[in-house]
């Protein structure tokens, strides 16, 4: 069953500003993006070209990651900074493993929810939900997934914040966030996390990619490994702890330079 959420979507686009998500589907191939975001990507693409493969390698894990946790028994997902719908997206996912999957996806920006909302209308998927709020304000995400009794807090959530962390600057502080969601979720719940970084780029690349990103709507903040499990602080993280996205549970053995990758993931538990 699908669900619009809020109807309300700010007028304000602005789609003459390179906006992460829409570059994001650019990276994917994807077509729901604008001039600005194809050129922004473009200069990122050409400070280092391995965007568009972290991208993939990326929603692979996303993929591998919400079909475990569903498969563990989690009925419920909260899905913030979903970007633009694509295959195999959360709820495809979920509701393959459990055809009753509650999925709200929270977004930011008023073309992704656009985009989203008709994407899904009509479609033949559980009951997926799409809102409008921001990340940076973890009391009003949780109120409009509350307000219209779209997840039930007092049983396990899985919490999605794949690829969204890296572009809260640290004055906006991601620890401070991730906590303050874990802490209206119930125990056993599960946290699905990815975080890019910039361990594996010479300073000069990662200097070019952000100053692309200091353009568009949101910056790109990349994090140490150290600085990534830190997010994951009184949490249970399941095997193999945080480690680079195609490593984490591979379907297949993974390719030559998978652990340079400059996206890390893990999954951890909420005791």
């Amino acid at each position: 069953m699908w669900e619009p959420g809020d109807a309300t979507v700010a007028a304000d686009l602005r789609p003459e500003i390179p906006h992460p998500a829409r570059m994001y589907d650019y990276y994917l191939g994807g077509k729901d993006n604008f001039p600005a975001d194809r050129e922004a990507a473009e200069r990122a693409l050409a400070a280092n070209p391995e965007f568009r493969s972290t991208a993939r390698a990326n929603r692979a894990f996303l993929r591998r990651a919400v079909r475990h946790v569903a498969g563990l028994g989690l009925d419920q997902f909260l899905d913030i900074g979903t970007g633009i719908p694509t295959a195999g997206n959360t709820h495809e996912i979920a509701q393959s493993v459990d055809p009753r999957a509650r999925v709200v996806y929270v977004d930011n920006d008023p073309i992704v929810l656009s985009h989203a909302r008709a994407l899904m209308a009509g479609t033949a998927v559980g009951r997926t939900t799409v809102i409008q709020a921001d990340l940076r304000d973890p009391a009003g995400v949780l109120a409009a997934a509350d307000a219209e009794r779209l997840l039930d807090f007092d049983r396990p959530v899985a919490l999605v914040l794949c690829a969204v962390l890296h572009f809260l600057r640290d004055e906006d502080d991601p620890g401070k966030v991730v906590r303050e969601l874990l802490a209206a979720l119930a125990p056993g719940s599960h946290l699905i996390l990815s975080h890019g970084t910039a361990d594996f780029i010479p300073a000069e690349v990662r200097d070019r990619v952000t100053g692309v990103y200091d353009k568009a709507t949101a910056p790109l903040v990349g994090r140490t490994r150290d600085q990534v499990r830190a997010l994951l602080d009184g949490l249970d993280v399941l095997h193999p702890g945080v480690v680079t996205v195609p490593l984490w549970r591979p379907d297949a053995t993974p390719a030559p330079g998978a652990d340079r990758v400059s996206m890390y993931g893990a999954v951890a538990r909420q005791p």
